[in-house]
């Protein structure tokens, strides 16, 4: 009987290297299959690592109960909760999603705004885990490039000082740069938060009193690109970012359209940005699917904000505090707010006096009026003398 034949030992083939050991603030090894927390929770869309950090030392997350401790691992079998809601854990890396969106003027970059102005965020579609990052802030009255995702890691990649991104600028100003300006651009101004600098100034040319330039710059601070023209008295009268980092706005998304990126893009970003690409195969998707992701879509707003004129004004009482009114129609408060005249005729009495819907109400039982009740005429009183 033959014998099965010996396979000879490769002896220049290395071993295979251990996966890093997860360890606690202290240093101390956690146990294997252990992740830490702050790193879940930035997988998981809410922040990035230095956020989740401050999340956990505030008291908000607690696991199994437990308050956590910054540093803190866990496993696929503890409860994690934020704020007492429940939370599942991204254990294996999925892969992010990317939206690019070409930001109008009128819009902030804030969830929360108390004077109800439009912001991006209700823009954005619905997303199942985490939530939805903006990569940079563009104020009110810039335009252009604007990206979302739900990974915190991949935002922070992107805004974190240390990785100096670059971005780039369309810049219109009321007025024209000399070559010595240029040059003091590029080699650094001095402006009320520090030293600043353009990485590359290139005139674009214009007409009239408008030019426009290019502008590159590796810092995101706060209005910064108009704060070093306006060092040499030329007003910004439009900006709009064209490009963040590897990221260029394509010129087939117009104002107010938005964009998700394919699943190979994503995976492109993740390799730049030096992250973790999934192991899982990617989704494979239909034609139809295929269609709608390289699709350019306006998205719709998902709920409206109040302006300030439709908010309930509140009256005072006796003591001067303020209190809701709460006895009064919406109609009768607009007409109070505004001292219309007819809006007073239509609210006396606490009722509409306008043609209204016949009610489904049943009458009223009346008495019927006699003709006793009637106050005598000429023609009876002649007759009763």
């Amino acid at each position: 009987m033959a014998r099965p034949f010996k396979q000879q030992r490769d002896t220049t083939r290395k071993a295979p290297q251990a996966a890093p050991v997860e360890v606690d603030a202290d240093g101390v090894a956690l146990p294997q299959h252990t992740q830490r927390l702050h790193k879940l929770l930035a997988l998981a869309g809410l922040g990035s690592r230095r956020d989740m950090e401050e999340l956990i030392a505030n008291g908000r997350v607690t696991i199994n109960g437990q308050t956590a401790q910054v540093g803190a691992g866990v496993t696929a079998h503890d409860m994690v909760r934020v704020d007492g809601r429940p939370l599942r854990l991204p254990f294996e890396a999925e892969l992010p999603q990317v939206l690019i969106y070409h930001k109008p003027e009128g819009e902030i970059v804030s969830q929360d705004d108390p004077e109800g102005r439009a912001t991006v965020f209700d823009k954005l579609p619905r997303i199942k885990q985490g939530k939805w990052i903006a990569i940079g802030r563009l104020d009110i009255n810039t335009s252009g490039l604007l990206i979302f995702t739900n990974s915190g890691e991949l935002a922070n990649r992107f805004m974190h000082p240390r990785y100096e991104v670059e971005r780039e600028y369309a810049v219109r100003v009321f007025g024209e740069l000399t070559e010595e300006q240029m040059a003091m651009l590029t080699q650094g101004i001095e402006l009320e938060d520090g030293p600043a600098s353009f990485d590359r100034i290139i005139a674009q040319g214009g007409e009239g009193a408008n030019h426009w330039y290019q502008v590159i710059i590796r810092e995101g601070r706060n209005r910064e690109v108009r704060r070093l023209f306006e060092a040499f008295q030329l007003p910004v009268s439009r900006l709009m970012r064209v490009r963040f980092g590897p990221v260029n706005l394509p010129p087939r998304v117009k104002r107010g359209s938005m964009l998700k990126l394919e699943q190979k893009q994503v995976v492109e970003l993740l390799e730049w940005a030096g992250l973790p690409v999934p192991k899982a195969p990617l989704k494979q998707l239909t034609q139809r699917e295929k269609d709608k992701a390289t699709t350019v879509f306006v998205p719709k707003v998902r709920k409206q904000r109040g302006s300030v004129l439709n908010r309930v004004p509140r009256e005072l009482d006796a003591e001067g505090s303020a209190r809701p009114n709460t006895t009064r129609s919406g109609a009768a408060r607009e007409g109070a707010k505004f001292g219309s005249k007819e809006s007073s005729d239509r609210t006396s009495n606490g009722r509409d006096n306008a043609a209204r819907k016949p009610s489904a109400k049943k009458p009223v039982n009346r008495r019927i009026r006699q003709s006793t009740d009637l106050a005598p005429t000429k023609r009876q009183t002649k007759k009763t003398s």
